[in-house]
């Protein structure tokens, strides 16, 4: 769903903390297999041994959209590829991330049950992991790994041992009731949203097969950008979530977070958030425009993903707000607009 983005001062000039509307100057984007992929996906999730029920609440919250925005550009077999995978994470997330203090030793035998089945391609047991979510993680790993050079694939391994070490942190934290600071929990939130994961899929997702070196992938800038990006999905998130984030997420949210920390009522708290998710895009706007060169056979793959970053955060605010899954605060509502 696509949403009209207002005007914005221009930059440089004073931002207030909250805007009559959503700022962002990212256009909409939306492959032409998403519906299709969606169809598909109930049918393999079955075949999976996902009960009937959950495959059903899956199918509802549009995940093939979800990647269809992200990846407008992959044809409609990768598409399907990286729905599943995209899918699975989210079982995943329901999976670890559904009670205010999960049993740890469940969530770290989850997250071993991962690295087992990863690891060895499936060729170790995986206790901590039940059968249809191993079944779903191999076979889209194993479809997605093995058409990407060995470069890629340690980007894809890195970017998800990011995330399952930030599942760990957070279970953690729950489980001895601690609430992290705002910039303690900006960094976990990196790892939480799985973002990383999503822009090392780029090169297998995008038009075609994209090669960065690693010296320009790691680039400064390229990093800041990486970031920005996150942290504007991972916030818009959180803006969303917060009404389930306060029964489960122990303070695990941006919003809850500066609450705490600045002694503020939630809807203060959320107008602050919802100004600080504002002026990051608008350094998200300066980082894109001031990608340095690297020469011609380089600079079309980092064009492509800075792109597909964008089309990151732009794909996240629309497929949020047509699924189901998130029912948004008033203050949020007020903010983004009517869903009409």
């Amino acid at each position: 769903m696509s949403r009209a983005c207002p005007t914005r001062p221009a930059l440089g000039r004073p931002l207030p903390m909250v805007t009559p509307g959503l700022f962002c100057p990212i256009p909409p984007r939306i492959s032409p297999h998403a519906d299709a992929a969606q169809n598909w996906l109930t049918g393999w999730m079955t075949e999976r041994g996902i009960a009937a029920e959950t495959a059903e609440r899956l199918r509802r919250s549009g995940f093939a959209r979800y990647a269809g925005r992200l990846y407008p550009d992959a044809d409609e077999t990768d598409l399907r590829l990286v729905t599943a995978l995209f899918t699975w994470f989210f079982l995943l997330d329901d999976t670890v991330d559904g009670d205010a203090a999960p049993p740890l030793h469940q969530v770290r035998a989850t997250v071993d049950g991962v690295f087992a089945t990863i690891d060895s391609d499936g060729r170790q047991p995986a206790p901590g992991l039940s059968e249809p979510m191993r079944a779903m993680l191999l076979d889209s790993w194993r479809a997605i790994t093995g058409d990407l050079s060995e470069m890629s694939v340690d980007r894809i391994n890195d970017a998800l041992r990011h995330h399952l070490d930030g599942i760990l942190v957070e279970a953690s934290n729950k489980w001895v009731g601690r609430r992290p600071g705002i910039v303690e929990y900006i960094q976990l939130r990196r790892a939480t949203s799985a973002a990383y994961v999503s822009y090392a899929l780029i090169e297998f997702a995008g038009a075609g097969r994209m090669r960065i070196p690693e010296a320009v992938y790691h680039h400064p800038v390229l990093r800041e950008i990486s970031a920005a990006g996150n942290d504007l999905l991972s916030w818009f998130n959180d803006l969303l979530s917060l009404e389930r984030d306060e029964d489960v997420s122990a303070g695990h949210n941006l919003v809850l977070a500066t609450a705490r920390e600045r002694g503020l009522a939630r809807d203060a708290a959320t107008r602050e958030v919802i100004g600080r998710w504002q002026e990051r895009m608008t350094r998200f706007v300066e980082l894109r425009a001031a990608v340095p060169a690297f020469g011609t056979r380089i600079d079309a793959a980092v064009r492509r993903y800075v792109e597909g970053v964008a089309d990151s955060v732009r794909g996240t605010i629309d497929w949020s707000l047509e699924s189901p899954r998130y029912p948004m605060p008033t203050v949020v509502e007020e903010w983004v607009g009517s869903r009409a």
